[in-house]
């Protein structure tokens, strides 16, 4: 049995990921949205679960609730970084930059502050592991997305840099880059516009949270001395982050 962190659980890739995991281990379920969060602690009844409700960008939310944790769930063994968000889909000189401010704030410190917060917890683990949720936009730029994809290099310098620096604590790292994913990630970043959403997955099929819940899953099930560092997916009528056969 694994404690288990997941940050951003009340929807999307978080919330599939919840429940592939449940079975078997205890979760710790991270997010802003409380009513949401309560819901799936329910759904997930036969699982021993906690809720902890903050915003990944408030430095100050996720010290507290990391540093008031029941002594009997500070043993962490997986932490996965799943929150984050994209707003706005517009050239860097058209954006707004409060979105810029919210992608930074959500998709670079978030995941810092997470990691920081719950790394004395990992590190009482023999298997300690954290996943880092990057996307194919961490790995290829795009117009009208240069912060967003900024944010998620981030997300893969860091991987790669926590990697190197935990060799000594015993802690995998992996990062895991998803393609075009359906899920309320469009929804957002177009503003709740959802005729914009909809159209970005018309044509061709796209990844489920599903898809990635379980690639999730098989990273951090692997025997104790096989570390996977990177895990890319995309659905197979995506060739790259801009180019996608639609029929």
């Amino acid at each position: 049995m694994k404690t288990i962190v997941i940050t951003g659980a009340s929807s999307g890739i978080g919330y599939a990921t919840a429940k592939t995991l449940a079975k078997g281990n205890r979760l710790i379920l991270c997010g802003r949205r409380l009513d949401r969060l309560q819901q799936l602690q329910k759904e997930l009844e036969d699982t021993t679960s906690m809720i902890l409700q903050f915003d990944v960008a408030d430095k100050e939310q996720v010290f507290t609730a990391f540093n008031n944790l029941p002594n009997d769930w500070k043993a962490v063994d997986v932490l996965i970084n799943n929150a984050g968000n994209a707003h706005g889909l517009s050239s860097f000189q058209e954006a707004d930059i409060s979105d810029l401010d919210a992608m930074i704030d959500s998709n670079v410190k978030g995941l810092i502050y997470v990691t920081k917060a719950c790394l004395p917890y990992l590190q009482t683990s023999t298997n300690a592991h954290i996943v880092n949720l990057s996307s194919i936009a961490g790995k290829q730029a795009y117009a009208n997305g240069a912060t967003y994809c900024a944010s998620k290099w981030a997300v893969e310098a860091l991987t790669k840099g926590m990697r190197i620096d935990f060799l000594p604590l015993g802690i995998k790292v992996t990062s895991v880059a998803p393609g075009a994913v359906e899920t309320e990630f469009s929804l957002v970043r177009f503003k709740g516009d959802e005729t914009k959403a909809a159209n970005v997955y018309k044509g061709f099929e796209p990844l489920t949270a599903q898809d990635i819940a379980e690639n999730i899953a098989f990273v951090i099930n692997q025997p104790k001395h096989v570390q996977v560092a990177d895990v890319t997916i995309l659905p197979k009528a995506q060739g790259d982050a801009t180019n996608i056969l639609k029929l």
